[in-house]
């Protein structure tokens, strides 16, 4: 049948099992919103405040569901507005379809009004990404983006498309489509069996778990794995709840704001499992001292994550989830129960603590995670509240834990906590930020109050820039340049201007009454909560550091 390229875009959607996209309008998009108009019964369109909203949405959607997310926004400035969210999603490997639409294919290369090269912008920080100068071509450019954004490692694919391609026709024949199959062509039995045989040899072996579990769908299998190496668990950032956070195995985050046993346990051990991880710099600190007592096998999907960082002994390349069933098949039971006593013995000698009074960001994530059950889907913007948000809330399961890991990004989460309430009504989603992150794209409380979404927004607002103050007062002499914030600015006004529900917080008591009425509200809650300026997240690995020398505020003290 003969179709617009609007109307194909809107068929191939469809075919991908898209329901929901997050975008905002333009005059080179009109094309395919008059389409989606036409189609909003089936295919729900989310109006955000700005495209970085958009994008941040649509991350959010596909981290916390598996599915692919999808963005659209205009030429031009819509389109550049994009890339913020897109190169988020790049760095910590999450499947997003962004659609731009440019000026008609005559005008391009011209400097045409609302022109921008987006496919030249994003070749960095995408996986692929196509510029469609044909209808006839579409349909199979967007079926392609959509498998390349799933397959292997995931990622963002962006796809532009001029507007007279959107209203050209060309002939449109439906597909069923298939799934990716799981990458197993440079998964070698041979690297299997060393695996196992370094495995079978360890005496005090360490597990390491990252995102890539969770990309996987692989936690099942990295608990039987554990249940079978009889080895402590930490994790990075990103593999947040691919481990049972409530396991007496668990030990916590890996690296700067790691913990102290997850540091100290992984310097001594002898065999060192990565699996699905990328030994980001935050992680391994001085990478000429990490690990030096251990073997050190990695487990990856992708090649170019081998050797990258860190040079390991061994590597086994291929889909984790099948990786993880092969070696478990093949590997005998061990026994290390020795060595389980030992980082037992750490968890009790270097607990995490905070100070037992006076309203702080570890006693009110602790309070989310209990009045939660630990079952709210926790998302973060970026700084001292993400680690506090990391280390104080038990993650159970995979994609309850959703953070900008690898970009770091400001601004992040009130975008991703849309995408994911959107993709999860009946969970609790809680954004945790900063008042400094809150403040760039706090727009976004207006595209929650439009939607009905009942989000819990809660502030820690220190009036600073937290973990760069942070960094100032330890390692810059109290130089605080640039990072205070006392200004008149009322994120509770705020709140009630945009129809949302405002509450400040100053103390415990208050903290547990607002919060449990934001449970129990219909919409947005913003808690604006009190806490103060030199509040620190601790241990801390000094930057260039090796982990093995993370330390604590009780450290600095005994030092001085």
């Amino acid at each position: 049948m003969q179709l617009t390229g609007a109307q194909i875009l809107i068929e191939c959607l469809k075919e991908q099992g898209v329901d929901t996209v997050f975008g905002y309008p333009g005059g080179a998009i009109l094309n395919v919103y008059d389409e989606l108009y036409k189609h909003r019964d089936e295919i729900r369109h989310i109006l955000t405040s700005h495209e970085q909203g958009a994008s941040h949405a649509a991350d959010g959607y596909a981290r916390s569901t598996g599915k692919v997310g999808v963005c659209l926004a205009t030429s031009g400035p819509g389109a550049s507005n994009l890339v913020t969210g897109i190169a988020t999603a790049y760095m910590d490997s999450i499947p997003l379809v962004a659609i731009t639409c440019n000026v008609n294919v005559p005008l391009l290369g011209k400097d045409s009004f609302q022109e921008i090269d987006i496919a030249g912008i994003t070749t960095p920080i995408t996986k692929h990404n196509f510029i469609v100068k044909d209808v006839a071509d579409l349909a199979k450019i967007l079926r392609r983006a959509f498998t390349i954004a799933r397959k292997g490692r995931p990622g963002p694919v962006l796809v532009d498309i001029p507007k007279d391609v959107t209203a050209n026709k060309a002939e449109y024949v439906p597909e069923e489509i298939k799934m990716p199959e799981r990458v197993t062509l440079k998964l070698r039995q041979e690297d299997i069996d060393r695996a196992v045989s370094y495995i079978k040899e360890a005496k005090k072996p360490y597990i390491f778990a990252g995102g890539g579990v969770i990309l996987a769908e692989a936690s099942q299998e990295l608990r039987t794995f554990a249940d079978k190496v009889q080895a402590p668990v930490c994790d990075s950032l990103m593999g947040k709840g691919a481990f049972d956070g409530t396991d007496d195995r668990y030990t916590g985050m890996l690296g700067m704001h790691g913990t102290k046993t997850s540091n100290y346990g992984v310097s001594e051990c002898d065999l060192l499992l990565a699996v699905g991880v990328r030994f980001s710099d935050r992680v391994i600190g001085n990478a000429e001292k990490f690990a030096k007592q251990a073997k050190i096998v990695q487990f990856d999907v992708d090649p170019a994550e081998i050797n990258k960082n860190i040079l390991v002994t061994a590597s086994v390349i291929g889909d984790l989830k099948e990786i993880l069933t092969r070696i478990n098949a093949q590997l005998p039971q061990q026994n290390h129960d020795e060595w389980l006593s030992y980082i037992g013995q750490l968890k009790q000698k270097y607990p995490m603590t905070y100070a037992a009074q006076g309203l702080s960001g570890p006693f009110m994530v602790e309070k989310i995670y209990e009045k939660t059950n630990g079952e709210a889907v926790i998302v973060t913007e970026v700084g001292q509240h993400q680690m506090w948000a990391a280390q104080y809330y038990k993650y159970a399961n995979p994609r309850h834990f959703l953070t900008s890991g690898g970009l770091g990004t400001m601004g992040y989460g009130l975008g991703a906590a849309i995408g994911a309430k959107t993709a999860n009504p009946e969970k609790t989603v809680i954004n945790i930020a900063g008042d400094g992150c809150f403040r760039m794209n706090m727009n976004e409380l207006a595209t929650a109050v439009r939607q009905k979404l009942h989000l819990i927004e809660v502030v820690f607002n220190n009036h600073v820039l937290g973990m760069v103050r942070q960094w100032q007062d330890l390692f810059y002499e109290e130089r605080y340049s640039a990072t205070v914030l006392r200004d008149s600015v009322d994120f509770v006004k705020l709140a009630e201007a945009m129809g949302a529900t405002g509450i400040r917080v100053t103390s415990r008591d208050e903290f547990e009454q607002a919060f449990a009425r934001a449970l129990e509200a219909d919409g947005p809650v913003v808690l604006d909560c009190m806490i103060d300026s030199d509040d620190k997240v601790w241990p801390m690995v000094a930057p260039g550091a090796p982990i093995s020398e993370a330390f604590s505020e009780e450290d600095l003290k005994v030092s001085k």
